[in-house]
């Protein structure tokens, strides 16, 4: 018998306790399937990597309810918890961000990851405690990953970082986030002050710089995403395939290019 919706919740929430959830994020409901058959515990999506899927570039250029049927999409082939990117909650508006959420659980997401960006911290505070209220009001125990730009978007000094990022997921906690995803964090000494001091689960992303997942789990880390990472190195692939193709009408390529974020997102942004 299929798990219930709350089952995945709690099944989710139980996965950040302990040890170190490494999640490979998908991109529609494919990707998600083949990413469950590989071992993976839950599936979490890469906003980035579900745009270029659709042919759009990161930023929230993909129309809601096309969001919401690659989730429809995932929800149907996938055996185990989903978390969705709303990035920054596709509204300014705290009951317009809820609306959307609600209607992604309804879908099937039993968790979400969205983000402050460069706006003010008190504007998520907002949407997390709309976000809360509206999940309880559907009877899903949500668990809210909340992510801090704080590093990713060079906010503060490279000295004022740590403290910036503890001072809004204390912020973020009381707004009622169940973990903090701090892209960008890479150093040992920093992640471990951030991990120890956070009263949430910390997640990291993927980086050629990052500590590997043993090292992560003994700083205290217990959440390690891919983010477009995998995104982008399919799509890096598929070039590689097309051009050899192209060129000799043979499908061998011993090294294919990664094609970058920025170069994958001006090919998709066509206005």
């Amino acid at each position: 018998m299929q798990p219930s919706q709350q089952q995945y919740a709690d099944s989710f929430r139980a996965l950040h306790r302990s040890g170190l959830l490494i999640l490979p994020n998908a991109a529609d409901g494919g990707s998600a399937r083949i990413i469950e058959a590989a071992g993976s515990a839950a599936i979490a999506t890469s906003s980035a990597a579900v745009a270029w899927s659709l042919g759009y570039p990161d930023g929230e250029a993909v129309p809601f309810d096309r969001l919401l049927s690659v989730v429809r999409d995932i929800v149907r082939v996938i055996r185990v918890p989903l978390s969705v990117d709303v990035e920054s909650g596709y509204a300014a508006e705290p009951h317009r961000v809820a609306a959307s959420v609600v209607a992604l659980i309804q879908a099937g997401a039993v968790g979400i990851n969205v983000e402050d960006g460069a706006a003010d911290p008190a504007l998520l505070c907002a949407k997390i405690s709309s976000i809360r209220e509206a999940a309880e009001r559907q009877g899903i125990a949500l668990f809210i990953n909340v992510r801090t730009d704080v590093y990713l978007r060079g906010l503060v000094s490279s000295d004022e970082r740590v403290d910036e990022t503890l001072a809004r997921a204390e912020r973020y906690l009381e707004a009622g986030a169940d973990g903090l995803f701090v892209p960008a964090l890479v150093d040992r000494k920093e992640i471990s002050q951030v991990a120890s001091e956070c009263r949430m689960p910390l997640n990291v992303m993927w980086m050629p710089s990052l500590p590997d997942p043993q090292t992560l789990t003994a700083l205290g880390v217990r959440r390690l995403s891919a983010g477009a990472a995998i995104g982008s190195r399919v799509l890096g692939m598929t070039a590689a395939l097309a051009e050899r193709f192209l060129s000799c009408g043979d499908l061998r390529v011993s090294e294919p290019q990664e094609l970058h974020y920025a170069r994958i997102d001006g090919l998709m942004d066509r206005t």
